[in-house]
């Protein structure tokens, strides 16, 4: 009979060893470590978060190899395929395991299953640009600015260390770009010390903000054009003496401001431009605009007109608004007799739409006040027709002929076309601006345009011989036409035509002399005590008997002459004195004075 305590054993062995099996079983998951015990060998996993800067490791791989959390890490895969990374910890990451996304994953040539080795990289270089462009298949029917919709937001504000040659995803709405690093540059900003002195020197000036002023655009202003012109007094030749009368009524006010507040006077708004067409109005606008630096909003007369009712009123509310809040602000009106005609005499204007943006154009006239810069000019073929209401003081009240140009007028206008172009030394100027006589600066302009396209057709048909008969061009190498040369304006002159007639000057020329004698302009006034004092002047340079002389040949001169007139008492007989400069009597004002002067002695 068996002992049935020794086969308890026997019936307990199998079991026993089964058990120890099982804790010898292998997990094939982590037996590639075996062939190299090395802790910075880890397992690659998927990531939690789809970051493409981090990866995460547990704390206690972390903290065998000597890593804190926010350090930047070397990771090497396969092929030679390296990357930089922020390593960050996580407790449910498993040991010897190392958790990254996909695009860490194609940047290291390696699946999830696959061992890369991880080290430290303390010597990251800061920088400040990278080179990333993105590629073609992924932007198709992409719209919009790149940097701002991806790049920005993905970098800003953002440590993101990056390696040449890395690939990476950004997701922007509902569309994803791949972008790839072209220079292996980190983005980060480096902690530097700036000196005091760089500090206390780094301070924002007036100059700034005039740089930045002169290159934003109001959002209230975007539906307007509203510009600088690029034209100068050296585009404008000629009409030195309109230069004059603009420079004092509108750059005077922007530039010096101080000299009407200390003699208590407004400046003028409004200027009226009238003459032929062709003769520089709308030139000078923009040059005047430029010259003070101010915005210039070009409105053609006929813009504002519409055919729903009230449309036109708002249109011209609206320039006004956005010229004052682009102050300083040149608010110029082309064609300006096709909104301004006199009240009461447009035919067929049933609903009276003209006279109602006349109306309005004047209220908002007089509702300019004077802490707004803003000048209004207007220009006009048909003076005869404004609205008199319109040219009174207060309104456009500076009325400037814009005459046709005479000889030096032509010959700067001349200069002013041709002052970027090559021309020929036998090319007289003066002798062109003598011809041109009755040419408006338009038509001088026309001429220069003419010649200039034709030693531009005679250059390309040079080139196009030589290319036709190189052996036969090897002699004439050298460019025939580097300049425009006589020939050339001698053939634009058999093309060149007056645009205006001398009925049409006659017109101009009969509107000024009416509206000088209809308002009394060029009146001589002088205060009584003046007038003494003239005669004072007088006897104490001359003897009386040399007065008298001047007197008669002053009023002998009157009915044919009416001008000044010039008189050197060297030259009369009874003279004996010596004077410089000559004396300039004018009729009848200085007359005036020779006769209060000679009821003086009465003689």
């Amino acid at each position: 009979m068996a002992d049935p305590s020794s086969s308890a054993p026997d019936h307990g062995q199998p079991s026993s060893s089964s058990a120890d099996q099982k804790s010898n079983k292998k997990d094939y998951s982590t037996a590639i470590l075996e062939r190299k015990k090395s802790p910075n060998r880890l397992v690659v996993d998927e990531a939690v978060t789809d970051d493409n800067s981090v990866v995460s490791m547990h704390p206690n791989t972390m903290e065998k190899l000597q890593f804190f959390r926010g350090d930047t890490v070397l990771l090497k895969g396969k092929k030679r395929r390296d990357t930089v990374c922020i390593v960050l910890a996580d407790e449910q990451c498993e040991e010897p395991k190392i958790r990254m996304n996909k695009v860490v994953r194609s940047n290291l040539r390696v699946r999830l299953g696959d061992v890369i080795s991880v080290h430290q990289c303390p010597d990251v270089k800061y920088g400040k640009r990278v080179h990333i462009l993105p590629f073609d298949d992924t932007i198709e029917g992409v719209s919009g600015n790149l940097f701002d919709v991806y790049l920005k937001p993905y970098f800003l504000e953002s440590y993101r260390p990056v390696r040449k040659g890395d690939l990476f995803l950004v997701r922007g709405g509902m569309r994803s770009v791949e972008f790839k690093t072209l220079v292996s540059i980190v983005l980060s900003h480096q902690i530097e010390t700036i000196d005091a002195e760089v500090l206390n020197s780094m301070a924002v000036t007036n100059e700034h903000f005039q740089s930045a002023l002169g290159t934003s655009n109001p959002s209230a202003l975007r539906e307007t054009v509203v510009e600088v012109p690029n034209v100068s007094w050296e585009d404008v030749g000629g009409l030195d003496n309109v230069k004059r009368e603009l420079q004092e009524t509108v750059q005077y006010p922007v530039e010096h401001p101080e000299k009407f507040e200390k003699f208590g006077m407004s400046p003028s708004k409004g200027v009226l431009f009238y003459g032929p067409p062709g003769c520089g109005k709308t030139l000078l606008a923009k040059a005047i605009a430029n010259e003070c630096q101010a915005n210039f909003i070009s409105v053609k007369g006929p813009e504002l007109l519409t055919m729903w009712f009230g449309e036109s009123e708002a249109n011209v509310r609206e320039i006004f608004d956005k010229a004052r809040q682009s102050a300083p602000c040149v608010l110029f009106f082309d064609e300006l007799d096709s909104i301004a005609t006199q009240r009461g005499g447009s035919v067929g204007d049933a609903g009276g739409a003209a006279d109602r943006v006349l109306n309005q154009l004047l209220t908002e006239m007089d509702g300019m006040t004077a802490k707004k810069t803003v000048f209004i000019i207007g220009a006009t073929n048909r003076p005869d027709i404004i609205d008199s209401a319109l040219l009174r003081p207060g309104r456009l009240d500076q009325l400037i002929y814009i005459p046709l140009p005479d000889e030096a007028s032509r010959h700067q206008i001349f200069k002013a076309c041709l002052r970027k172009s090559p021309i020929s030394k036998e090319i007289d100027l003066a002798a062109l601006a003598r011809y041109t006589q009755g040419f408006s600066g338009a038509d001088i302009t026309e001429i220069c345009q003419r010649a200039c396209k034709y030693a531009i057709r005679e250059n390309i048909e040079k080139e196009r011989r030589k290319r036709e008969n190189p052996e036969a061009m090897e002699e004439d190498d050298i460019d025939e036409v580097p300049e425009i040369k006589a020939a050339h304006f001698e053939e634009s002159m058999k093309y060149a035509r007056r645009s205006v007639s001398d009925a049409d000057i006659r017109k101009y020329q009969l509107f000024a002399q009416t509206l000088q004698q209809s308002r009394g302009f060029g009146s001589e006034f002088r205060f009584p005590d003046r007038t003494e004092s003239a005669a004072q002047e007088l006897q104490t340079h001359f003897p009386l008997p040399l007065l008298l002389e001047m007197m008669m040949i002053c009023t002998a001169k009157v009915e044919t002459t009416r001008s000044k007139l010039a008189v050197k008492p060297t030259s009369l007989r009874s003279a004996k004195i010596n004077t410089n400069p000559p004396i300039c009597l004018h009729y009848p004002r200085d007359t005036k004075v020779l006769v209060t002067l000679i009821a003086k002695f009465n003689y």
